[in-house]
């Protein structure tokens, strides 16, 4: 072989080794935008748990505050009775008739009946939503009696809230117990 025929053979590239290399590129360029995208896809994600833990928070604390009394705080029997049967209006799971809504006046006014789930819809900020409405979280509410280190049931109180997000959730779970039942400030 001539040195005028090897020069000519080694000029450029051939057309395989072309459609090679660009679909070497192609492969590699689309598995970038692939990374790129699901990565963007997650990134609110925190954010999302970060609201939903804070309502879930929130929620916790609100109903852990409230009172848990023997009585209705109207019934006259409230700051003396010393169990359910001396009121005229002993407090039960739901909300009495009349209730004005969240914050309630006792901690089993937050659901309609104990171990039932009750859903409250809000945003990160508390504010309440329309169910369906793209700010909108749900807090599910679910308060059983427990005996607690030889209290009764009917004395602790298990709460826990859940605060669904995305295709996650967030679970807290909270006690609280009847410490000071004839406590009517």
């Amino acid at each position: 072989m001539s040195i005028s025929q090897r020069r000519q053979r080694e000029r450029g590239v051939t057309l395989i080794e072309l459609v090679l290399f660009i679909v070497i590129v192609g492969l590699a360029s689309a598995a970038i935008l692939g990374v790129m995208s699901l990565t963007t896809q997650h990134s609110a994600d925190p954010q999302l748990r970060k609201q939903a833990l804070a309502i879930a928070e929130s929620m916790l604390e609100e109903i852990q505050l409230a009172r848990f009394t023997f009585c209705d705080p109207q019934d006259p029997a409230a700051e003396t009775a010393p169990n359910p049967a001396g009121c005229a209006i002993p407090e039960v799971a739901g909300q009495e008739a009349g209730g004005a809504g969240r914050p309630f006046d006792n901690v089993n006014d937050y659901v309609g009946a104990y171990g039932a789930a009750t859903a409250y819809t809000t945003d990160a900020q508390g504010a309440v939503w329309a169910a369906g409405s793209p700010q909108a979280y749900v807090a599910s509410v679910v308060i059983t009696q427990v005996a607690l280190n030889g209290l009764p049931a009917t004395e602790g109180l298990r709460i826990q809230v859940v605060v669904p997000y995305a295709d996650q959730q967030v679970v807290l779970d909270g006690y609280r117990v009847r410490y000071a039942p004839n406590s009517i400030p």
